[in-house]
């Protein structure tokens, strides 16, 4: 049953596993995962509230001990949170906590112990509050639900990045270049494009990518899985929002619209490329020369003037080309076809 949800801060457990916080913050817990094709961020946010204890025991014990705080524990949290005593240290890296149970808790971190099983796919976890979050995958339950457009969420985190959708709220800012964004895992992923980081490696080609979605997305062109269908044309993609934005060819939905010029798009990447005409941003910069760029493609394509790469091949005179732009005006010769010219 769906119900609506006043997302507010629950400090205990925040206070347990991440130390003391300022009042009025919420601690997230990030996770990748896909939301739209060609969005170079596909992001959910978590927000991890559950109970905690760390003690070895089975699930249903320790979902029991994690309800039994005393009121006067309760107290005492409270006054250490007051006070931001962390009086309980971590021997492996010297992270400090307001509470015995916070750090057992983070202790499984370094351990690796999970005590709470999955009895659908046996996937284990270390809290069982991660667990309920993982069952609704299988049940399909979204318990949070937005209280301006309905929207619903399977984790309360989600909601909450959702909800900055209508306030516009972006509270993490990029110490490079300022750009700001609504969630901190948003936040590292636009970071990796000044630092060049790619962590995430496939197995098959070795080719790495800066977030795990598209590395999920780039595994299926290996395997050739192409899950979704539109229903009007049969055509199947291999990502539920890749078949979202095309039924927008059908539909002719735009929801994404420029505030500067009321250009409308129906893809927020596609928005983000066009907005670059507005800022004049370039934030890909070439190694070598120091060239800047708006768009990845074309820092991809002005690489291949210093490497000599001419990728793109004629079928009729094998002429070869570093850019697909190239070779298509090229192919104008052998067809006789007039390209657009001023005057």
């Amino acid at each position: 049953m769906k119900r609506n949800v006043s997302v507010k801060q629950e400090e205990e457990e925040d206070d347990a596993v991440f130390g003391v916080k300022k009042e009025g913050e919420i601690t997230v817990t990030l996770e990748d995962e896909e939301e739209e094709t060609g969005d170079l961020i596909n992001t959910r946010e978590k927000l991890h509230y559950c109970g905690s204890s760390g003690e070895p025991q089975q699930p249903h014990d320790v979902e029991e001990a994690e309800k039994s705080l005393s009121t006067s524990e309760h107290l005492k949290k409270h006054l250490q949170r007051s006070t931001g005593k962390r009086t309980h240290c971590c021997s492996d890296c010297g992270k400090r906590f307001t509470s015995s149970s916070g750090i057992k808790i983070h202790q499984r971190t370094h351990t690796g112990e999970k005590y709470f099983s999955c009895g659908q796919c046996g996937k284990s976890f270390g809290r069982s509050c991660h667990l309920t979050q993982h069952k609704r995958i299988h049940t399909g339950e979204k318990p949070y639900t937005c209280g301006q457009c309905g929207k619903s969420f399977g984790q309360s985190g989600n909601l909450v990045s959702h909800q900055r959708t209508h306030t516009g709220e972006k509270p993490y800012s990029c110490g490079q270049c300022g750009k700001r964004f609504a969630t901190s895992s948003a936040l590292t992923l636009h970071q990796r494009i000044h630092t060049g980081d790619k962590p995430y490696s496939c197995g098959q080609c070795g080719k790495r990518f800066a977030a795990s979605s598209t590395l999920t997305l780039h595994q299926r062109t290996h395997t050739g899985e192409k899950s979704y269908s539109c229903d009007q044309c049969g055509t199947s993609f291999a990502t539920s929002s890749a078949l979202t934005l095309h039924q927008r060819i059908h539909t002719g939905d735009k929801p994404y619209s420029c505030g500067q010029c009321g250009n409308r798009f129906a893809a927020s990447s596609t928005l983000t490329l066009h907005q670059r005409t507005h800022t004049g941003e370039k934030p890909y910069s070439c190694g070598q020369c120091g060239k800047s760029f708006g768009r990845s493609c074309h820092l991809t394509q002005h690489k291949r003037i210093h490497i000599g790469e001419k990728s793109y091949s004629c079928g009729k005179c094998g002429k070869r080309f570093a850019a697909s732009s190239t070779l298509t005006q090229h192919q104008r010769i052998h067809t006789g076809e007039k390209s657009n010219s001023c005057g």
